[in-house]
């Protein structure tokens, strides 16, 4: 079988087959043989590739179910001029919001709570976009109190310089 028809499963023309118009010569069954195992073998190696590539892939995949009630985050795909949930830039979050989940659609796909502002975003999504959200004390952002001046208004001054350099460029120098 020539490794053309092991490859493609159809018999085409090989270099053992080949008849020169004036060179005839006649194949010797030792090269008949190995190249009959060298396709055997080449055609064990590629139906082993697929399960060799699915083996691999599953060790990444992993079962996901969400609670409804429960807190979400959706990713979104940074695009370059794609405005998806009201980011443009290139360098908009992978990840938007802290949605609740309403109810289960179907096996794989889940209902937000969407804010007002995204009414224009259909809000079923499929789980491979929706990310747990794990609670974190420090993600939680405390109020500070500003004294107010009688005309409503504040000052705003540094609390403390963290760092302070000085660049220099050909013949000039910059602080920073």
């Amino acid at each position: 079988m020539a490794p053309c028809e092991a490859l493609y499963g159809r018999r085409c023309r090989f270099s053992i087959y080949w008849d020169g118009v004036r060179d005839r010569r006649v194949i010797e069954p030792n090269l008949v043989d190995d190249m009959e195992t060298k396709i055997r073998i080449a055609r064990e190696q590629l139906l082993t590739a697929p399960r060799r590539q699915s083996c691999y892939a599953d060790q990444w995949q992993h079962d996901l179910e969400f609670q409804v009630g429960k807190h979400i985050l959706l990713k979104i795909s940074p695009s370059r001029g794609i405005k998806r949930f009201e980011l443009r830039n290139k360098l908009s979050p992978w990840f938007v919001g802290l949605f609740e989940i309403r109810e289960r659609v179907g096996s794989v796909a889940y209902r937000l709570a969407l804010p007002p502002s995204l009414a224009r975003v259909h809000n079923i999504f499929h789980m491979s976009i929706l990310r747990k959200y794990i609670p974190d004390p420090s993600h939680v952002i405390s109020p500070t109190t500003i004294q107010l001046q009688e005309n409503l208004s504040y000052k705003v001054a540094p609390m403390r310089i963290l760092a302070r350099e000085v660049k220099q460029l050909w013949n000039r120098s910059f602080c920073m």
